[in-house]
């Protein structure tokens, strides 16, 4: 009897010691990548700086048709550096591209540029976004045929794979040395269920009075909703300060805290109702990944949702079944992975900031890949 008890007491002191020597070791690391990032900025400073394209025939082209106005211009920033695979950012409703990486920078510069696309505040045109898109594209290829990686998130993720889906229906091939795909959203029933009464995620509620015509609504107050539904969002993943000081500075959550909230506060009106217009534009993939348009894309690309994606996207979200059940179709040189932490606070929808080293270690390889590819 004893010595089965023994057994079971030392069995049990090794999980414990084993747990608390994981936890460690991601605090340390932790704070060992943190201090390369730091001192990686130091050594090589790049500015984030406005862009201003050489090439912007199509961005033009609307403007001069009046397709599109100049309140619906994407704010393009620059941060140069050399390397011969720039990355393009694409972020969600909020934060902007300039924070959706706020953390991710300085690996992704050892690549070569980054170009964030930051929506503008006081409009929106899917048009528009998708002209600079191909305008970029155009220059980059002038330029020694640099050929991008897209990283695009939540929202973004899906306009980029509306853009996919045109190009194909164009016959036009997109040339990217790759695509990431961070929790996309791709259409309406990825965040609000047909027909329900109550939408299950907390975005949902908030978008619901802009989906139901017989509902009465007050536009300030769904705008009202919308702010406080991103703002709780944010503030639920600051709440764990300790870890944070570990992954930031003190100047640098300032910083991105100030950032964010004057993004979400500064998106008027008009600016949040023709983002969400361009997301009724989108089609479910039911209906975009048509057997004949197949596949989007042959480039590699990597798809990621996070363990707990509830508070935003409805358990049955068409988008996220598709790419699990047929990822392969769609992408034929795809990876599907579910980002988790079991050592703490579950990964939320696009938790690119506050779980930044759980998402890491997979987009790093993913790029090591592109590299022998």
């Amino acid at each position: 009897m004893f010595p089965a008890i023994g057994k079971q007491f030392f069995r049990h002191q090794y999980i414990w010691s084993l747990t608390v020597l994981n936890l460690w070791t991601t605090i340390i690391s932790t704070r060992i990548q943190k201090y390369i990032r730091m001192a990686n900025f130091t050594l090589r400073s790049s500015r984030r700086l406005p862009f201003i394209p050489s090439v912007r025939k199509r961005r033009d082209a609307l403007l001069n048709s009046e397709t599109a106005g100049t309140h619906q211009v994407v704010n393009i920033i620059h941060e140069q550096r050399k390397g011969s695979m720039p990355t393009i950012v694409l972020g969600g409703f909020v934060p902007d591209a300039t924070e959706q990486v706020f953390l991710m920078r300085s690996f992704l510069l050892k690549h070569g540029s980054i170009y964030y696309f930051n929506f503008p505040r006081h409009g929106f045109s899917i048009e528009m976004t998708f002209a600079q898109l191909d305008d970029l594209l155009e220059e980059l290829a002038g330029q020694g045929n640099q050929r991008p990686v897209i990283f695009a998130v939540s929202y973004g993720a899906g306009l980029i794979l509306e853009w996919l889906k045109r190009a194909r229906l164009e016959g036009r091939n997109i040339d990217l040395s790759g695509l990431i795909l961070i929790s996309p959203i791709a259409g309406l029933d990825d965040l609000i269920n047909p027909g329900s009464e109550k939408p299950a995620s907390l975005l949902g509620r908030a978008l619901k009075p802009y989906v139901d015509p017989h509902t009465p609504t007050d536009s300030a107050s769904i705008i009202e909703n919308i702010r406080a539904f991103f703002i709780k969002l944010f503030a639920s993943g600051t709440r764990n300060k300790k870890m944070l000081r570990v992954l930031m500075t003190n100047k640098e959550l300032q910083q991105l805290r100030d950032a964010v909230m004057s993004t979400i506060r500064s998106i008027d009106e008009n600016g949040a109702f023709e983002r969400f217009r361009a997301m009724k534009q989108i089609e479910t993939p039911v209906l975009s990944f048509r057997k004949e348009i197949l596949p989007l894309s042959k480039v590699p690309v990597l798809i990621l949702y996070s363990e707990k994606e509830t508070s935003v996207i409805v358990d049955n979200s068409p988008t996220r079944s598709a790419f699990e059940s047929n990822h392969h179709t769609i992408f034929p040189r795809s990876e599907y992975k579910i980002i988790t932490n079991p050592d703490g606070n579950p990964v939320q929808h696009a938790s690119l900031i506050f779980h930044y080293f759980k998402f890491l270690p997979v987009i790093s390889d993913f790029y090591r890949k592109l590299g022998i590819s």
